[in-house]
């Protein structure tokens, strides 16, 4: 029987994973970005999907499966639907509670810090909605991860994730303001 693209993944052949991503790319994009609600999860999604696939390729077997197009398929329907599961977990970020907004003391054009808090908040607002959600709970409402985790009803180490990514990425956006305020305008 000849080695399929999925067995030489099993066994780390040099150039197997390329090839397979070559091969099976755009399957699983299709199935990724139909099965996605934005261009980003699709990508995420995507990513995923090959992920199992690699952990998975060892269980392929050639005579029990009609092929192996049929297998990186199945192995891309239940990682979405563990995804579609997972999002249908999830609260909904953009219908929070009056109590968990941002309070109005703390709006910008209130503040007498005017300017730069009116920059920061707008970075936030470029962050994901779970991440700034997350962050405007702590920042402006002083609580812990634990409480957060409570009150939205995720799980800590969900909450932690999106506190960690949101922070790296507001640090990048900032960085990315100092820059642009560095360079010489023409």
């Amino acid at each position: 029987m000849p080695e399929t693209i999925l067995d030489k993944v099993a066994a780390a052949h040099a150039g197997a994973v390329e090839r397979c991503l070559t091969r099976y790319g755009p399957l699983v994009w299709s199935l990724a970005r139909r099965g996605s609600p934005t261009f980003v999860d699709a990508e995420d999604a995507a990513q995923e999907i090959f992920t199992d696939l690699w952990r998975a390729a060892e269980r392929f077997d050639p005579r029990r499966e009609p092929s192996e197009a049929t297998f990186v398929a199945m192995i891309a329907r239940r990682r979405l639907i563990d995804r579609y599961r997972k999002r249908a977990r999830q609260p909904n970020m953009t219908d929070l509670e009056p109590s968990l907004a941002m309070p109005a003391a703390v709006q910008p054009d209130q503040l007498e810090l005017g300017e730069a808090a009116g920059r920061v908040c707008a970075l936030l607002e470029q962050l994901r909605p779970e991440e700034r959600q997350i962050l405007e709970l702590t920042f402006f409402h002083g609580l812990s991860q634990s409480e957060i985790s409570q009150r939205i009803q995720l799980p800590l180490g969900t909450v932690k994730t999106h506190a960690r990514r949101g922070l790296i990425r507001l640090r990048e956006l900032a960085a990315d303001l100092v820059k642009r305020a560095k360079e010489p305008t023409s």
